[in-house]
């Protein structure tokens, strides 16, 4: 039950931002926005450790204090949509419009100049038919190009991550030979890498246009350098420090990425032809099947440790190039676009 409350959080912030932001810059803003999962789990590793050995109960009570009031505080101040405080929303795709659509949106908006002056646009027409859309189907959502390889990609993505937030402390600790509050403070280290890499690979795939071959290239890299830390990552505190924040950014980046700026292009793709309620059910599906990695990576690493940490790494190495192969066949469409082999033609939209 615990589970099932926190998790429904989360398709609605990201549709509530993805609201408020186009396609252009999204992966900068959302890179930065998404640093709060990881300062949330910096905050639960360190408020653990205060508590670890006095009174183990706060762990669970401050954090459950922490995220009611700010349940109050979205439930009396989150603004869902511009339209709802009079701001212009983003036009999604306004640039892709079929040649068959583009003159009746003109004729609309001269004729609606020309009824007794009255200033109705035709963004205004067009927002009045997306309210009335009805929600996207599950199987629908499925439809949409893209959505499957990303939800299958990050459903690795989040086995690493996750098995590091669980794992990790208890890793330090056998390796390192620190106490349990000392373990836990280091650990945040790897979250502070993630802030930093998720605000990367989102600026990089904004410049690039390349979500999916940013994210492929962050999983490559990070294969040798989970095996780098295990094998030379405790020799030194400095060596601890760096090879954590650098296995924190290139393994929360894929993970950030995919998350926020990649749910809320596909629930905004062209190929829903204007329906605005699919972000939601979208990012639900995506994280959905992520988080049966995030159960199953610590469930492994828990039957796999007695074998050795050697074994928990090679584990976490195989996951990240799986979730690579599922990226192959977008990473390819990417470079054919940019080598210009698929050139696009106004109007018509790739579906």
């Amino acid at each position: 039950m615990n589970g099932l409350m926190q998790t429904t959080g989360w398709p609605a912030v990201v549709a509530c931002v993805g609201n408020w932001f186009g396609k252009g810059k999204r992966g900068f803003i959302m890179g930065v926005w998404n640093s709060h999962t990881s300062v949330g789990n910096i905050l639960g590793s360190l408020i653990a450790g205060a508590f670890v050995s006095t009174a183990w109960g706060m762990s669970f009570i401050v954090p459950g204090l922490i995220i009611a009031c700010t349940g109050v505080l979205c439930f009396f101040f989150l603004v869902e949509k511009p339209e709802d405080v009079n701001c212009t929303p983003p036009q999604h795709h306004s640039d892709q419009e079929s040649p068959e659509t583009e003159p009746l949106l003109q004729n609309s908006s001269h004729a609606d100049r020309n009824v007794n002056g009255a200033a109705i646009t035709t963004v205004e027409s067009v927002e009045a038919i997306e309210e009335h859309t009805e929600a996207i189907s599950f199987c629908g959502a499925l439809s949409i190009p893209g959505v499957v390889e990303f939800s299958l990609c990050l459903l690795f993505a989040k086995l690493v991550s996750y098995t590091f937030l669980y794992w990790l402390p208890l890793y330090i600790s056998n390796i390192a030979h620190f106490d349990a509050k000392e373990a836990g403070d280091m650990s945040t280290l790897f979250d502070v890498g993630g802030i930093v890499g998720g605000i990367m690979a989102g600026l990089v795939s904004d410049y690039t246009g390349g979500r999916a071959t940013t994210c492929c290239v962050m999983l490559l890299v990070a294969a040798p350098m989970l095996f780098l830390y295990n094998s030379i990552g405790q020799t030194s505190l400095g060596t601890t420090i760096g090879m954590l924040l650098l296995c924190g950014g290139l393994v929360n980046g894929p993970y950030a990425l995919i998350t926020t700026a990649v749910s809320a292009d596909l629930g905004t793709h062209e190929s829903l032809r204007g329906n605005s309620r699919a972000l939601s059910t979208v990012t639900a599906i995506i994280d959905g099947t992520g988080s049966i990695g995030a159960a199953l990576g610590p469930l492994l690493a828990g039957l796999i440790s007695p074998t050795g940490w050697n074994n928990v790494f090679y584990m976490l190495i195989s996951a990240d190039v799986l979730a690579c192969l599922f990226l192959a066949r977008l990473v390819y469409k990417e470079a054919q676009g940019w080598c210009g082999r698929t050139p696009r033609v106004r109007g018509f939209k790739e579906i």
